[in-house]
C-alpha cells in the first residue's frame, strides 16, 4: 500500500509520460492484462487512455486493473488512468518515505 505522499510523487512523474495503451470497445481482456503486466514490470508507472467506446468508466477500469494486475491506483483524470506496481526484477522508481 502506498501513502498519500508517495501517490502525489507518482502523480508528478505521471504528468511527464505519454499514455502507454488505449482501452476501447473490447474493454479489459486477457491479452490486454498480459501487455499491461509486462509494461508495469518494465516501467513500474503507466498511463492508460480509456476511449469513449469502452464499455466501462475510467474508475471501473482502474478498479479492475488494480485487482487483476495487483497494482496500486495512482489517479484517474478525465479518461486517463495511471497505475503503479514496483518491479520485481529491476525497480527504478524510488518512492519517498
Amino acid at each position: 500500500m502506498i501513502t498519500t505522499k508517495q501517490r502525489a510523487y507518482l502523480r508528478s512523474l505521471a504528468n511527464q509520460i505519454e499514455p502507454y495503451h488505449q482501452i476501447g470497445k473490447y474493454g479489459i481482456n486477457e491479452n490486454l492484462i498480459k501487455i499491461l503486466s509486462d509494461a508495469l514490470e518494465a516501467r513500474e508507472l503507466i498511463k492508460i487512455s480509456v476511449l469513449e467506446t469502452c464499455p466501462d468508466t475510467p474508475k471501473e477500469v482502474m478498479k479492475a486493473l488494480c485487482e487483476l494486475l495487483r497494482c496500486e491506483p495512482v489517479q484517474v483524470i478525465g479518461r486517463k488512468v495511471v497505475v503503479y506496481r514496483r518491479s520485481k526484477e529491476n525497480p527504478t522508481i524510488v518512492l519517498p518515505d
